[in-house]
């Protein structure tokens, strides 16, 4: 909910009245409650479990009632969890994917009829420019994020537009070492940690241009174009 949280509070603070979802953080869901309160807008919460698609459709009909004006889709719950493709069982496998696909696909389709225009934006992963396969689950889920984005974008269109952020290194999990963190600095073009908003001026950027969609905005530094390849001159 960290990124959720960000993002919703530089809505916020633009002037959107925000509905945000949650399943059991009920404590932070009051603390944001009460930040957006403070921005001046009109918020609410829902609370749904989004791994029961069927309960999906009643979420964004609750939401239309409770915000009529409701034209604005942001996809950002994750669920993060490394494994090989040898380390991963069907359990794993199908929670990866039920939280980083099938969740914002349901998402987006009951928006799309409950709403009917208006803008939808897919919270992706700078490292669907990888094939990681340590991650391999939640990459594979991830990557098809990004083709259902496109896809999305030409099936929807012209009433929604339909686009990607993919962060890179802003938000490491709360167990990654100082040090670890500094090593993948080391690794960015820009030689600098992300900020959460840098992701929020992406978002804005997607939502206020109306000739863009069917994009994936990577916002990682240019740790994902630092590929040179192997070739003869730096041979060793």
């Amino acid at each position: 909910m960290r990124l959720g949280r960000a993002l919703a509070l530089s809505l916020a603070q633009r002037g959107y009245d925000v509905m945000i979802h949650y399943n059991s953080s009920v404590a932070q869901r009051d603390d944001t409650l009460q930040e957006l309160a403070a921005c001046g807008v009109d918020s609410h919460a829902l609370q749904a479990d989004l791994s029961d698609v069927a309960a999906i459709p009643e979420l964004l009909r609750r939401a239309k009632q409770a915000m009529p004006h409701l034209g604005v889709l942001i996809n950002s719950a994750s669920a993060y969890q490394h494994a090989s493709i040898m380390q991963t069982d069907a359990a794993l496998f199908d929670q990866q994917f039920a939280v980083n696909l099938r969740a914002p696909f349901f998402l987006t389709q009951a928006f799309a009829r409950t709403c009917g225009q208006g803008c939808v934006i897919n919270i992706l992963d700078n490292k669907i420019n990888y094939n990681q396969f340590e991650y391999a689950a939640y990459l594979l889920a991830k990557k098809s994020l990004a083709e259902f984005t496109k896809m999305a974008a030409m099936e929807l269109a012209p009433a929604l537009r339909v686009n990607g952020v993919a962060p890179g290194v802003v938000l490491p999990a709360e167990t990654r070492s100082e040090a670890y963190v500094k090593w993948r600095i080391e690794g960015i073009p820009l030689k600098r940690q992300g900020e959460t908003d840098h992701i929020a001026q992406a978002m804005h950027y997607l939502l206020e241009n109306p000739f863009v969609t069917g994009q994936a905005l990577v916002v990682d530094g240019g740790e994902s174009i630092q590929h040179i390849g192997r070739h003869f001159r730096n041979y060793e």
